[in-house]
């Protein structure tokens, strides 16, 4: 379907299909009830107060986090939209401790969804832009009820991953593996459009994203990079950088993918029994899925984040992406701390802007 001249999400997955002659279309079906999802919670996130949706649903999520009214009914929206297809054959939500077995009556496809219906929802109060992360993987055994470990596949088996972010305008950004690509909802219209085709995240970056407030559990690498940002023109990087934090990683990952930068959840010792703060399955898979195929680097900071086998099922890590530049940066200083960790002396350490190293 066009509209004046312009590609609806509808055209581009026909496209899509056609340039592979063997598929069913299941895979079309299955983003388009996600997209219906996302223009449901997108309607409810723009009443805000007037349809008595915000504040605190007074429970908490399987992470132990504060779930918001929000959470509660975007997680409802997306397993309603899903269930009923055929196109999958089980769902796994950062807002359920197990997956979602479908109802008895609904057929089960050959796809598995794993989703956070609401990133971000923390700034749902104060009206800053909110989104809805997916992934899409094959289920091992098509037409029947997966077993918890089917969803435990690496991000390099992702079959499509996006996001919709619900901001001054609605997006939906989408890959299926040929590149990532951007559609803006017309409200008049109800029509996903393609709006922004191929995004192409660029190599170099003068801006960076990191939560200052964690700086004294950083590792040496991260302490070590954002000294070297903050030095500016007077530092080892001889260039000025402008540092960001929304606190919505859809939000910080459109800001990347439209103009560049790098954004830095790292492994750090605040809590040693975790090994990052954003969940690996349905957070850092689909965004370094989407950053990849637009030309970026997606990294746990020591390497490929997609090739990382899930041992869990809300197994959190730690995250960095970006500019392909900036993220090779700092896997370097991983590497060259860790080999420093080897012969150095505990009673020297190496002085950072924000503590000791």
């Amino acid at each position: 379907m066009l509209i004046e001249g312009r590609t609806t999400l509808t055209q581009f997955l026909i496209e899509t299909r056609r340039k592979h002659p063997g598929s069913t279309g299941d895979l079309n079906a299955l983003i388009t009830d996600v997209s219906l999802a996302c223009k449901a919670i997108a309607g409810k996130v723009s009443f805000g107060a007037l349809a008595g949706v915000l504040g605190s649903a007074g429970t908490g999520n399987v992470q132990g986090e504060e779930q918001k009214t929000l959470d509660v009914l975007s997680n409802e929206i997306f397993l309603r939209a899903n269930e009923w297809g055929g196109n999958v054959a089980g769902m796994v939500s950062e807002e359920m401790e197990e997956p979602y077995r479908l109802p008895r009556q609904y057929p089960r496809g050959k796809y598995l969804l794993l989703f956070d219906p609401l990133d971000g929802s923390s700034n749902i109060d104060v009206n800053v832009s909110v989104g809805s992360i997916f992934s899409v993987l094959r289920a091992p055994t098509p037409g029947a009820d997966p077993a918890d470990e089917d969803f435990l596949q690496p991000g390099t088996e992702q079959v499509c991953a996006g996001y919709a972010i619900y901001g001054p305008s609605t997006m939906l950004v989408l890959t299926l593996g040929t590149g990532t690509h951007a559609f803006t909802l017309d409200p008049n219209l109800g029509e996903w459009i393609l709006s922004h085709p191929n995004l192409s995240v660029p190599r170099q970056t003068r801006e960076f994203a990191i939560n200052a407030s964690n700086s004294r559990f950083w590792e040496p690498a991260v302490k070590r990079y954002v000294d070297e940002c903050m030095a500016g023109k007077s530092g080892a990087r001889d260039a000025d950088f402008n540092m960001r934090w929304i606190a919505s990683l859809v939000a910080e990952t459109h800001r990347i993918l439209m103009r560049g930068g790098v954004f830095l959840y790292p492994r750090d010792n605040k809590d040693p029994a975790r090994p990052g703060r954003l969940r690996l399955l349905y957070e850092a898979n689909p965004i370094s899925f989407l950053v990849e195929q637009a030309g970026g680097v997606a990294s746990t900071g020591r390497h490929r984040l997609m090739e990382t086998k899930p041992e869990s099922l809300h197994q959190r890590i730690g995250f960095v992406f970006g500019s392909a530049d900036e993220v090779e940066r700092i896997e370097t200083y991983h590497g060259e701390q860790l080999m420093d960790d080897s012969y150095r002396s505990p009673l020297f350490g190496q002085r950072g802007l924000f503590a000791v190293v």
